[in-house]
Formats: structure tokens, sequence, C-alpha cells
């Protein structure tokens, strides 16, 4: 019997999204998930939002065995863990005790994106047998790495269950987390998710409605069928709210949302809110897949009563129904989303320490955090709003 040759794996690392082909990247990763599309890093890295000036410098890993790619990973070197949203402050803080440097890091996510995907696209050619022996292999070379170039760590951030349990048989730590995600139960319209829900509950819901909706009008557009004014106005939403909030005005620039609009329109919607003359005073921004809605960002002009309900989590859930999508994701934490419908979901992410006494204490730290997070999680399930909390 003809022995198989093994494959022989040699890896890189790309510093410009450009310098991977789109359709190899897109073989990999799909285009069904919009945040790990060609087009959405490659926006973030064209504006500028990521990038060593930003403290994201990208290190994409590309796989090749002989002249073929065999898997792709989106990587960044950071300076600092802003915009992650697996927090590890407490880690770098516990470090700069010990006069030992946390930064840089390596990092696999999307970044300013909490939201689960695939981290690692594999070449088809691969079976699941040597996606699993390609995941240890990556899993050794990036810890060598890290130790080589005197780096705290790596770490891959919102992995999907899969990917995280292949991480996990490589022997890399896992992390648990968690958001609210709202589920569509086959709902024929907002009236009939409402039914589902306490008395108590449903004629918050229609008060809180009520506020916002009295003098304003919402409006999903498609975004490849936007106006350039109102993807301004959208902006200046988002870089006032922004402002307001953190003193800044925003992790995304103009020109990232000018690129998005350009090259993924399409997955794009919209939320123009205006007032009974017609003049915007808030906007939102949504992203959509085959099965998914996901809010994103959202900002305000004026204030106004109930409009951040409104704009962010009711008009979403109606957007979800109406078209049929299954899960709404609205984005990191935010238990206050329980009593509107939202169920706690486990996120996971994987580290790998390289300093030995630290692994070891935050190995002990993940696994007590994880025993908190199931407490919580069954918390929350029993604070949900439904009449009988087994949907």
């Amino acid at each position: 019997m003809k022995k198989t040759q093994a494959r022989v794996y040699k890896y890189k690392f790309i510093n410009n999204i450009s310098d991977i082909d789109s359709k190899v990247w897109h073989d990999f990763f799909g285009v069904e998930h919009p945040f790990t599309r060609y087009e959405y890093l490659s926006a973030l890295e064209m504006s500028r939002c990521v990038s060593a000036e930003t403290g994201w410098t990208p290190m994409h890993l590309m796989v090749m065995d002989a002249d073929n790619v065999m898997a792709l990973m989106p990587l960044y070197l950071k300076t600092h863990s802003w915009g992650e949203y697996v927090f590890d402050w407490a880690w770098a803080e516990a470090y700069e005790r010990h006069n030992i440097d946390y930064y840089p890091k390596l990092v696999s996510s999307i970044p300013f994106t909490p939201t689960t995907g695939q981290r690692i696209g594999f070449n088809s050619e691969l079976s699941t047998l040597e996606q699993q022996q390609l995941i240890g292999h990556i899993q050794t070379y990036l810890s060598q790495a890290v130790i080589k170039h005197n780096w705290s760590s790596w770490h891959c951030l919102f992995t999907t269950p899969d990917q995280q349990q292949q991480l996990t048989q490589a022997g890399v730590m896992e992390r648990v987390g968690c958001q609210f995600h709202w589920h569509n139960q086959g709902y024929v319209d907002f009236t009939d998710f409402l039914g589902t829900l306490t008395s108590r509950k449903r004629k918050n819901i229609l008060k809180e409605r009520t506020l916002a909706r009295q003098q304003l009008a919402f409006r999903f557009v498609d975004g490849d069928k936007a106006t350039s004014e109102q993807w301004q106005g959208f902006v200046r939403c988002y870089q006032n709210t922004y402002l307001k909030r953190s003193g800044h005005t925003g992790y995304l620039s103009p020109a990232f949302f000018e690129q998005i609009a350009a090259t993924m329109g399409a997955s794009i919607r919209l939320l123009m809110i205006e007032n009974i003359e017609g003049q915007l005073v808030a906007s939102a921004l949504y992203f959509v897949s085959g099965t998914h809605l996901f809010g994103r960002y959202w900002g305000a002009l004026t204030e106004c009563d109930g409009v951040h309900f409104e704009a962010c989590y009711y008009q979403g859930i109606e957007y979800a129904i109406a078209n049929k999508l299954a899960v709404f994701d609205a984005g990191a934490q935010g238990e206050h989303k329980v009593a509107r419908g939202f169920f706690p979901v486990k996120t996971t992410s994987s580290h790998f320490i390289a300093h030995e006494g630290f692994n070891e204490a935050i190995g002990h730290f993940c696994e007590q955090e994880q025993s908190h997070i199931d407490i919580y999680m069954q918390q929350m399930c029993e604070q949900l709003p439904y009449k009988t909390n087994d949907k």
C-alpha cells in the first residue's frame, strides 16, 4: 500500500492584506460572514484604522505547502488591548507590577468587532484530520515566534465552536465569555414576538417604543443604495456619540465607511432616524448575512427619549423577523438586553502565554472565570422575559 507523503509546511507573516489574493481569501473564508470578508479587513487597512500607528500592525499568517496556500489567519501585532472586547487589562497590569512587558502581543481577531467567526481558513484539499494536525503546527509555530521575538503571548478571539475545540485539542488555553443574542422563533411580526413575553415586560417595551416613535421616523436603507449624504449623516452621528462618551471620534474613520460602502454595501443596512421636519437626528449601521443580523455602530446628534433602544434593539428585531433571519447579534455585553428578549450566549477565545508563571496563573484564572460565567448565564436565563423560559 502506497504511503501518503507528509506535507511540509512553511509559514509567512504578511504585513498587508493586499499582498494576499482576494479570491484565495474568499475561497478560504467565504463571503457569507461580513467581518471575515476580504473587503472588510482591507478597508480597515486602507483607511489606516488598522496600522502600526493605531497599535494594530497587520501580520496575517500564511501557511504554504510548496507553492500552494494551505491556511490563512487574520493576525495583528498589538501594543495595547483596545478594540478587542476580550478583556485582558488585568493580565497586563499584573505583568507591569512585575516589571515585565505584556505588549506587544499577537492577536487573531477582527479589529473592533466582537463577533464570533472563523479565525483560520483552510484549503479545501485538507481533510478534517489534516486541519487538526495543521492547527497543531500553527500553534507550535506561533508559540515559537512569540518566544523568539520576545512577545508576551498570542490570542485567538471569538472563535467558532469547531475551531475552539481544535485549538483546545492542540493544547491552547481556553477562555469563555458571554454575549446576548436575540433568536427568531419563527415570529410573524413584532406583535407575535411580544405575545411570547410576560405582561409587564411587554408593556415596558411598548412604552419604550412609544417614546421613541412619537415624533421620529425610522427607515432602513441598503448600503449600496444609500446616498453620500446619508452615509455622511451616519458618520456624523457615530462620531458625535463617541465624542460624548469617550472623548474621541471613534476607532473608525470616514474613509473606512466610504470604503465598505463602495465594496460591500449590499451587506449593509443604514438605519436613518429623522424628525417630523425630515432632519436626521440619529443613525445606526447594521450588517446582514443569510442567517444573521449584526448591529454594530450607532449615534445621535440630539438627545431623544428611548431612541437608543429603538435604534439598536427593536428596529433590529423587527428587521430580523421581516427578513426571516435566525439571529440578531447586537454587539458585546449589555445584560439590559435580557429584559428585551436577548438570550445569554457563550463566547470563546484561546490564549498562549509565554511566561511559565503567568501561564499557570492565567490558566487558573480562566478556569475560575468559566465557573462564574456559567453561574452568571444561568442567572440571566432565569431573568428572561418570556412567559416560559424554555424557548
